[in-house]
């Protein structure tokens, strides 16, 4: 009896000793065959032969769902296998990605390039027959294009080269960066050379051993329906990495994109620039940026140094490294992300602190305070102080006023602080609520685009921001703004999802503002929170990890669905939304897509909003609390007691909502 059977027993008796899910073996058993190398059966036997279930099972519990998102997954093991270790040294990446249908590797780049491939053919030929008035039948006379970035990851590259070879032998032209790129420069790429759809491979925040891969459409956002169900149904058929290659005269060009996109990303960039007179003026605002270790420095340090920001950066995070040596996590969320960033600018007097994530989507702020020490600005207060800066600025400068406030308009998710609800109401814009992710943000933008005249959407990406900020004003909506709680911001629709890049450039200029009036940044929240009321809130996560977590997760979400809270710390649920079973419209009228998310509001105006993560192994917490002032404004005395009252709040209502999760487990 050869090794590989003997090991294939094992994972029969496995089965029935309950040591490995069924589902796996089955996967076990269907990757085998297609298997392009013995690399597969090498690493498999190994975990077979150590009895390492349990990684088993983690990586082969489920094929890797190719969501709306794409995919993002384990790209190293939690054990590495001798076969996947290959020529590398222990320190060092291993040679192969994980093997697992769960898990991202070339198995499931293929597999997904393939089916994005197969949809974007299929919509192309709709479109050029649709242009043309092409006969049924007929075979469009250009092809699809698709254009590929991806950051500084683990794999990433070589995720790149075979997703662009996969779609050139399958008959769409590939556009392909010269190094890392951030995420939002994919997306204004796409925008930029009128591609059919993109793709980034990128984990963005998560630790070391993840990557992913991002699917966008020809809009530069992120797929949604119905193309994203429609890729879905593509990649789903498809069950071999391996493909027959198109005759060589119907295969696509791969071709590498030249510097012009990067000039022409930090021309638009540059226009988010409101106010350049309060930048010009505010000579001695000192900046320090970190990109830790990702690709924030390709476009963050020229366009700062061309909108002539006061910066340094800090040397030890200014190289591109996937294993994020100098933090825990790049994560700009977390505080000790920024720890680095902070040390250099208590050494410099400096007086803010930009950090961006490995893709660049997401902002991370850390500012000099009023007592003169640094603190760390939350992903809700960083977008509430823009939101109010950037419509402020706005009317000041007579773009917006009470006759077009009322076609300007910012996004943010349900899970976002209604404090920007607060200041868009304030000044007559319209506040509009989406589910998480920027995706929605994107489909809004697409909307507002095509509500535009013919004549204008023809031309529409070839105008400047100013022609088109009249033409939004005059004809559809003019987005002003968008954010959301997880340091996603955006300013403009050139980049249709969030933008690391955009953030960083919009902040400077909100915190020389603050530094031309001899205010510090929290100096300017404070001033917001007198005229507005108090908002604050606490974000928290459960995290389950693996095939075991994951059906924590799923218990969780169904028990609050089925079995919902009736008190939550003493105080009476008043209402409940179910996300999942019932029918949301947003301010205009558009019906909200269902998803597993729940949100209960409490007497006493708290809200507490609960929803898997759709990137990492965790459940998520967001808790809301406010105090408005019933006539005028609240003292400084009054902010500063409300302020104690509701965070001290907010910290008992988290701990009972994880003495309450224990319970709902143990059921």
């Amino acid at each position: 009896m050869s090794a590989e059977t003997k090991n294939l027993h094992a994972i029969d008796r496995a089965v029935t000793d309950g040591k490995l899910l069924a589902q796996a073996a089955k996967n076990i058993r269907a990757l085998l065959p297609g298997a392009p190398s013995d690399l597969y059966s090498r690493a498999i036997n190994e975990l077979v032969a150590a009895d390492e279930w349990a990684e088993l099972n983690d990586r082969f519990y489920k094929t890797l769902e190719f969501g709306t998102g794409g995919l993002r997954g384990r790209t190293i093991g939690k054990i590495v296998t001798a076969a996947e270790r290959g020529r590398e040294a222990e320190s060092d990446r291993p040679e192969f990605p994980c093997v697992g249908t769960n898990a991202m590797n070339f198995y499931n780049v293929s597999r997904a390039t393939q089916g994005l491939v197969a949809y974007v053919q299929e919509w192309n030929a709709k479109q050029v027959v649709g242009r043309a008035g092409l006969a049924s039948g007929s075979r469009p006379t250009n092809r699809p294009k698709l254009v590929i970035a991806h950051d500084t990851r683990f794999f990433s590259k070589e995720f790149t080269e075979l997703a662009a070879k996969v779609a050139s032998e399958n008959g769409c032209d590939a556009c392909i960066f010269d190094g890392p790129r951030s995420t939002p420069e994919l997306s204004f790429a796409v925008r930029h050379s009128n591609a059919s759809g993109g793709i980034v491979i990128t984990a963005s925040h998560n630790p070391p051993h993840d990557n992913g891969y991002k699917v966008y459409f020809a809009d530069g956002a992120q797929v949604v329906e119905p193309h994203a169900g429609s890729i879905i149904e593509k990649v789903n058929t498809i069950a071999s990495e391996t493909y027959e290659p198109l005759p060589k005269d119907r295969q696509g060009a791969v071709t590498t994109l030249g510097h012009d996109v990067d000039e022409a990303y930090q021309e638009r960039l540059a226009t988010l620039i409101v106010n350049p007179t309060v930048v010009r003026a505010a000579k001695s605002l000192r900046i320090v940026f970190t990109p830790l270790h990702g690709t924030g420095s390709v476009t963050l340090k020229p366009i700062l140094k061309r909108l002539d920001f006061n910066f340094e950066i800090v040397a030890e995070q200014d190289r591109f490294d996937p294993r994020f040596p100098t933090v825990k996590s790049p994560n700009p969320e977390n505080a000790e992300a920024l720890q680095m960033g902070i040390a250099l600018a208590q050494q410099n007097n400096s007086d803010l602190v930009i950090a961006t994530d490995p893709d660049c989507d997401r902002l991370g702020v850390a500012v000099r305070s009023s007592t003169g020490a640094m603190k760390l600005i939350s992903g809700n207060q960083i977008g509430s102080l823009l939101a109010y800066y950037r419509i402020k600025t706005l009317f000041d400068i007579g773009v917006l006023n009470k006759d077009n406030a009322s076609h300007a308009v910012i996004i943010k998710t349900f899970v976002t602080t209604d404090l920007q609800k607060a200041i868009a109401e304030h000044y007559g814009l319209r506040c509009v609520e989406t589910l998480t992710g920027f995706k929605y943000f994107g489909a809004k933008l697409e909307k507002y685009e095509h509500a535009l005249p013919a004549e204008v959407r023809q031309k529409y990406r070839r105008l400047s921001e100013e022609e088109t900020r009249t033409a939004r004003l005059a004809h559809s909506s003019f987005y002003v703004f968008g954010s959301e709680e997880s340091y996603g911001y955006s300013g403009a629709d050139f980049v249709r999802d969030k933008d690391g890049n955009a953030g960083a450039i919009m902040f400077c200029e909100l915190a020389a503002y603050a530094k031309s009036r001899n205010q510090t940044v929290d100096q300017l929240l404070d001033e917001i929170f007198l005229i507005f009321g108090y908002f604050a809130e606490k974000n928290a996560s459960l995290y389950f990890e693996g095939a075991e977590g994951a059906g924590k997760i799923a218990q969780l979400l169904e028990s609050y669905a089925s079995a919902p809270p009736a008190k939550m710390h003493g105080a009476k649920v008043t209402r409940i939304t179910n996300f999942e079973m019932e029918t949301i419209r947003d301010v205009e009228g558009e019906e909200i897509p269902r998803e597993k998310m729940s949100i209960f509001e409490l007497e006493d105006r708290t809200r507490i909003a609960v929803r898997g993560s759709g990137t990492e192994p965790k459940i998520k917490y967001y808790i809301f609390a406010q105090r408005r002032p019933e006539k005028g404004k609240f003292s400084a005395e009054q902010l500063e007691k409300i302020k104690m009252e509701i965070d001290e709040r907010l910290e008992r209502l988290w701990d009972s909502i994880q003495r309450d999760v224990h319970a709902r487990l143990a059921r």
